[in-house]
């Protein structure tokens, strides 16, 4: 008989749960079970007194059965959608473990097992409580106290009931959906590996776009407009529209050597070959002023927020403020070569320079000679980037004989690590979104790399340009760069996740301790 198999075995519980359906013998053939889908505990008699009795099935409590029910089939199998408002001190279900019990892997399964099954509060080392927390007590039906555990005696409560589903965490991906930490288990984040796509979705002709290392032709600004030096002229791309306008045209006797948006509003400045600096309001298409200074080139700008720096061949930096009548306010010098990298910090604070006498100098918003300065490249410093992340963490990338990436921490003067990409470092530029940064190389290879810092780790390597990939330039969400070369093409690839994202999604390894 079923229950007599059940009860044979020392190894079961003293309490049988048995679930109605069609389980009746033949005897009970006209007497069908139950139209309660219930089910009710039976004492299992012991092994000396068991007689061949055919299995009866109890109704509920307080239930009246049916005198005549009519013969059909019964069908008891129910959902439950959640045993976290169940009371399984009804059962007897004890959660003590066995003191005999000396594997240590049977008990981290019954940890695991319980957990799984009544939730992360049964699987510890205390007697099951119910779900409500313990001020319930006194409003269910009071508690009793057994070896000084706690333990409720509900009375007229559903033994399950529905409970609204709650949102999970997005880290709560273990197979027993809760977000504790278990017994014996360990959760460890395993990032996955984003996939950045190894194609640019848009190419653009740039004829004329020069190959030259020191100058600066592209930048986009913070209204979605992209400035592109080609020859004498610069070129407007309105990504919005994809509408092209013509800015300016300096003549066949100059040409444009560099170009550079104020951080806010519409206002471009323009370095050019003959040693001027042009200030054009895009939005009317107008020169606002011309400014001075420089005896030759003018192939690296950068904007802060209230000034506008110009590199030059002449070795010397000039400090503008175009509020100013003056031409320049200071003047910088301490490069004993062309001027080819300039970036102000994301404070406003400090400007990075770099040379071609492969040097990298830091100054304030007052010095006129630098503050510190580092000498470790080996070729002309022209890629500098600034971590929007992490204040005073400074990187900069070397030329042909160089070919290095290094960072610094200007807040300690001191120099973090280096990382050899193998070919040309021609720019560098930070993601605003996420801790990661894109380089573009010249010789050999003519790549694109986005790294994730710190551990300088290779998400992507992107090819396509056939010269040196001299210009970048990072589009206002932070998600899309352009770069240009002298194969006089503009690539368009999207390389950052965007700022809501914040690339945050990783998966869990549960390991069980044995």
């Amino acid at each position: 008989m079923l229950i007599s198999n059940f009860a044979a075995g020392p190894q079961y519980s003293p309490f049988l749960l048995i679930f109605p359906g069609k389980l009746h013998s033949k005897a009970n053939a006209t007497h069908p079970p139950p139209l309660w889908p219930q089910f009710s505990f039976m004492e299992a008699p012991s092994t000396s007194s068991i007689e061949p009795k055919t299995p009866r099935i109890q109704p509920p409590l307080n239930l009246h059965t049916p005198h005549n029910p009519s013969p059909r089939t019964i069908y008891s199998d129910r959902f439950i959608p959640s045993r976290s408002s169940s009371n399984f001190a009804l059962f007897n279900i004890t959660n003590n473990p066995s003191s005999n019990s000396s594997d240590d892997s049977t008990s981290a399964y019954n940890s695991l097992l319980k957990a799984a099954l009544f939730g992360p509060e049964f699987g510890g080392t205390f007697s099951p409580l119910t779900p409500e927390k313990s001020y319930l007590y006194g409003k269910i039906g009071g508690s009793s106290s057994n070896n000084g555990v706690m333990q409720s005696t509900p009375t007229n409560c559903n033994i399950f009931k529905y409970k609204t589903e709650t949102r999970k965490s997005l880290h709560s991906l273990t197979p027993f959906g809760f977000d504790y930490q278990l017994p014996g288990v360990s959760h460890s984040p395993v990032n996955t590996r984003r996939k950045v796509p190894r194609s640019p979705y848009k190419v653009l002709d740039a004829p004329a776009l020069q190959d030259d290392f020191y100058l600066n032709l592209v930048d986009w600004s913070s209204h979605n407009v992209l400035a592109v030096g080609l020859s004498h002229c610069v070129y407007l791309w309105h990504a919005s529209s994809s509408k092209v306008v013509k800015l300016c045209d300096l003549g066949i006797d100059d040409t444009v050597c560099s170009v550079g948006w104020a951080q806010r509003g519409t206002h471009l400045a323009v370095g050019t070959g003959n040693g001027k600096l042009q200030i054009w309001d895009a939005s009317r298409c107008k020169k606002v002023r011309t400014m001075e200074g420089h005896r030759l080139r003018v192939g690296a700008l950068a904007w802060s927020s209230s000034m506008l720096s110009s590199g030059s061949r002449d070795k010397s930096i000039l400090q503008r403020d175009i509020r100013a009548q003056e031409d320049f306010v200071t003047k910088l010098c301490g490069h004993k070569s062309e001027v080819c990298g300039l970036k102000w910090s994301y404070d406003n604070r400090e400007l990075a320079s770099g040379g071609n006498d492969n040097r990298l100098f830091v100054w304030n918003q007052h010095s006129t000679q630098p503050v510190l300065k580092y000498c470790e490249h080996t070729a002309a410093v022209k890629a500098i980037a600034w971590s929007p992340h992490l204040h005073g963490l400074l990187a900069s990338g070397g030329g042909t004989a160089d070919r290095c990436i290094r960072f610094w921490n200007t807040t300690t003067n001191s120099h973090l690590s280096c990382m050899d990409t193998g070919s040309q470092v021609c720019n560098l530029a930070w993601s605003k979104n996420v801790n990661e940064l894109v380089s573009t190389h010249g010789y050999s290879q003519n790549q694109i790399i986005v790294w994730r810092y710190p551990t300088m780790s290779k998400l992507a390597t992107l090819t396509g340009h056939t010269y040196r990939v001299l210009y970048l330039a990072i589009s206002p969400d932070g998600q899309t760069i352009v770069t240009g070369a002298g194969d006089e093409t503009l690539r368009f690839w999207n390389v950052f996740p965007s700022a809501k994202s914040q690339y945050t999604q990783c998966t869990y390894k549960v390991i069980v301790d044995r």
